[in-house]
């Protein structure tokens, strides 16, 4: 039994009227996956699972005690209302002691706070990598140093903490980038003589004036006769 426990409850409740009431009464439904077994269905509190959700995220096992019978899964995925504070449905994939499971790790970059690189900006390509492995190895976060990232230095799947760990294998190619430090391009503002000349430049001479005056007068007479 993980140490982390959702109190839920079977569901019968199917359908889109069915399941919006649920969802009024501040419950949500979930769906449990498991491989060579039917779905379950679910349902249990928004206040419970969001304490879950915040101390677990998507790595981590938790117990779902349904009616009194203990299942170990992870929390898979899960909607919430594009604008309203509200989970809408979460999906649970089972967990077997002895099956391999693929999931998703945030990735965390150890030293981010210590930066202290002027005229530089760290630019992150990837939050979370994929890995495969059985429960008892599910790491909680992939953890990569940036503590010595210089101006121009990257920082790669290879150079994560869980990339030479022979119980895991990591689902991305090890030269994928994952943050960089790039140098901050410096925007070039002219100068207030610089724009009074650009200024003058547009304006037209006396000459010009007359020149585009005098074409003018005679593209008249042409079209009067």
């Amino acid at each position: 039994m993980a140490d982390l426990v959702l109190k839920a409850n079977n569901r019968e409740a199917t359908g889109k009227n069915k399941v919006n009431k649920l969802r009024a009464e501040e419950l949500i439904p979930g769906v449990i996956y498991a491989k060579g077994e039917d779905n379950l269905n679910v349902q249990f509190t928004s206040r419970e699972f969001d304490k879950i959700l915040r101390q677990a995220g998507t790595s981590t096992i938790i117990t779902l005690d349904i009616d009194g019978e203990d299942k170990d899964v992870l929390i898979k995925d899960y909607q919430t209302h594009p604008y309203k504070n509200q989970y809408l449905h979460v999906d649970f994939q089972a967990i077997r002691a002895g099956e391999s499971i693929r999931v998703s790790v945030p990735i965390v970059l150890i030293g981010r706070d210590d930066l202290a690189i002027e005229q530089a900006v760290l630019v992150q390509n990837m939050d979370t990598i994929d890995v495969e492995c059985l429960p008892k190895h599910i790491p909680q976060t992939a953890d990569v140093d940036i503590t010595e990232i210089q101006i121009g230095d990257n920082r790669t799947v290879a150079d994560l903490d869980i990339f030479k760990d022979e119980n895991i294998t990591v689902l991305a190619e090890e030269d994928e980038i994952i943050c960089s430090l790039q140098e901050v391009s410096e925007e070039v503002i002219p100068e207030d003589d610089e724009l009074e000349a650009a200024d003058a430049a547009d304006v037209p001479t006396v000459d010009e004036t007359e020149e585009g005056e005098d074409g003018e007068a005679e593209e008249s007479e042409a079209d009067a006769e």
